[in-house]
């Protein structure tokens, strides 16, 4: 089947899921790849002067999309080339990745929320045409769930809560600590990396549940 087919699939099944009355604790689950979220200086340093970020497709927070444009991770003992980049811009360049990834680099960057940026870790980035610093803008992205109020009403959470969580899969496993992201703007979805993704055996269509 056409790969665009599949993710249309993918997502109306998704959908279906988080609004069926009959599967009202049912949260479907994503895995993010490492990615790049750029400041608009950066992005004028990586790629020119009043450069635009071209968008590839949707990703399935309302308006946030992956880019055309990839770069590279430079670090001390590695590094990681054709890495997504996010847009919109951000106010300040924040980069993720697992603890794989993290290791092939060569740093240890902090298990965050996502803009928590104080103190973490440094690495280089780079495109065709040049090179910038990322100071304090490597994490490690705490697992996730994003939602908005009329989801943490049927959830009984608010913004900021912890969860524990267990995947149904053909290797459930029970995240702890996971957090909740209480917006209008969100949809309903559960956020993991591709390290916790293996370890739960992670398939498109896969999904949770909150049990405490």
């Amino acid at each position: 089947m056409d790969e665009i087919l599949i993710e249309e699939i993918v997502k109306r099944v998704k959908e279906t899921l988080a609004n069926s009355k009959e599967t009202s604790n049912i949260i479907p689950i994503e895995a993010s790849g490492r990615h790049i979220h750029l400041s608009k200086e950066n992005v004028e340093i990586l790629f020119g002067k009043g450069y635009k970020l071209k968008e590839k497709k949707e990703l399935s927070q309302p308006g946030q999309y992956q880019c055309m444009e990839r770069a590279t991770l430079i670090g001390p003992k590695g590094v990681i080339e054709n890495v997504a980049i996010l847009g919109p811009e951000r106010g300040k360049t924040q980069v993720e990745v697992s603890k794989t990834d993290a290791r092939q680099l060569g740093i240890n960057p902090p298990v965050r929320d996502s803009g928590d940026l104080k103190g973490s870790e440094t690495v280089y980035i780079a495109t065709e045409k040049a090179v910038v610093e990322a100071r304090e803008s490597v994490i490690v992205a705490k697992r996730h769930i994003h939602m908005n109020n009329e989801d943490a009403i049927r959830f009984n959470v608010k913004d900021k809560d912890t969860v524990n969580v267990r995947v149904k899969s053909d290797r459930p496993v029970v995240f702890e600590d996971v957090v909740i992201r209480v917006s209008d703007k969100y949809k309903l979805s559960m956020h993991i990396d591709f390290d916790e993704a293996n370890a739960s055996s992670f398939k498109n269509g896969m999904v949770a549940e909150i049990i405490s």
